[in-house]
Order: structure tokens, then sequence, then C-alpha cells
């Protein structure tokens, strides 16, 4: 169990006010992690956009080259020759109107939902339940399509959504603490390439303004932005 010595021990190792290489921010990460359990890392970016101009929402999907080192719950609503499809791509639950039911009385035991398109009318109406959880179904981000083998495969293999809040910062698990250093520099790289590929036109100024990494009881660590832009380049 963490205790607050721990927390101020670990806290004591990151300077604030200092950004750091990703190589050198990974290994201080590490070293700062005292959990008895395997944390999630985090990045946090800050992007020189306004998020309440429908022209400079940032909102999409990326697969993560190493994935999330989770086990990852999909929900396919699909019927027919379509739910036969997701079956086979290994989705963890194929129905219909019974999973809405279900989703509608409390169930909530999967992770990323995805739907064919011709289910929208079904996932319409349980939009107000799976859309706060962040679990509503969109064609933005590939979770409504036609081709639900890809969608699955994708969504097992460490497929993440991201989306602006209002602050202008995007919040992403990249992995775990227990990742090797440089599978998590790839993944956060990955990151940062689609958002940067996702620059609304209109964004002016400066667009990426923060980047920082922490774990999941981990004090936030700023990294290099011009470092790390220059990798991905």
């Amino acid at each position: 169990m963490a205790t607050g010595k721990n927390i101020k021990n670990a806290k004591g190792l990151v300077d604030r006010s200092k950004v750091y290489g990703i190589d050198e921010a990974l290994e201080l990460l590490k070293k700062s992690t005292f959990a008895k359990f395997d944390e999630t890392v985090d990045v946090s970016i800050r992007l020189g956009v306004d998020p309440r101009k429908a022209d400079q929402m940032v909102r999409g999907a990326v697969v993560l080259p190493n994935g999330l080192g989770k086990t990852v719950r999909v929900l396919v609503f699909a019927k027919g020759e379509k739910a036969q499809e997701a079956e086979a791509a290994g989705a963890d639950y194929v129905g219909a109107e019974d999973l809405a039911e279900k989703i509608q009385g409390g169930w909530f035991e999967f992770d990323t939902a995805i739907a064919s398109p011709d289910m929208m009318g079904v996932v319409g109406k349980i939009g107000r339940v799976l859309g706060p959880r962040g679990l509503m179904p969109n064609p933005k981000v590939g979770t409504v399509t036609p081709d639900l083998e890809r969608a699955v495969q994708e969504a097992k293999s460490g497929k993440i959504e991201y989306r602006v809040e209002k602050a202008g910062i995007v919040h992403a698990p990249v992995g775990k603490v227990s990742f090797d250093a440089e599978k998590l520099k790839e993944n956060i790289l990955s990151l940062v390439d689609v958002l940067i590929k996702a620059k609304p036109s209109t964004a002016k100024g400066t667009y990426l303004k923060k980047i920082s990494l922490s774990s999941t009881m981990g004090a936030g660590i700023n990294l290099d932005i011009p470092q790390v832009q220059a990798l991905v380049k």
C-alpha cells in the first residue's frame, strides 16, 4: 500500500521546473514508481487549440505499436454474417437488442464498443448511457464500421481513442511501468505523431505546448518538446 513517505520520496526525485529528454524521463519514471501493482503510464499533452470551436476539436484514435499491456474486452453490436465476422475476429460479446437491454440495465463488463453501421438505430437508444462512459461507437474513431474484423483486431492489439478536453489537454494511456523503456517510447512517439498530423488548420501559434508523463501514483515529468518533435520526424 502506498504511504505518504513513499509518495513524498517519489515526487522528490522529479524536478517539476525542469524538462527532461524522453529517455531520461522514462528512466526517472521507473525509478519513482513505488506501488505494488503494475502502474499505468499516462501522457498529458496540452495543445494550442480552442476546443470550444468545432474546427479546432482534435479527436481520433491510434493503434499503439506495443499495445497497452492489458486484456481489452470488446463488445460488438452486429447481426447475421457481421456477427459471425466479429466472433471470428475475437470479440468477447456480440449481439444486438439483447446487449442493448443488458447495458440499459447497468451491465458494463467491457472496455470498448464497436458497431456495424446498420446497428446504430439500436445503439442510439442507449447513447445517453454509453456516451458519458466514453463507450459510444463513433465513425470518427473507427468504432462504427463495416470492417468489424479489422476494428476488433485493432481494439485487441492496443487501439486508444484521444479527445482534447475543455482545457485543451489530451490524456491517454501508453502502456505499463513494467514495459521496456523503448516500447514506452515508441508508444509515446506514435501518439504525438498522430496528434501533430491532426493539427487543425485554424490553430494558430504554438501547437504542442506541454507534454508530461506520469505513472498512476507518480508525479508528472515534463518532456523536452523540441526533442520529442525531432524524434517524431
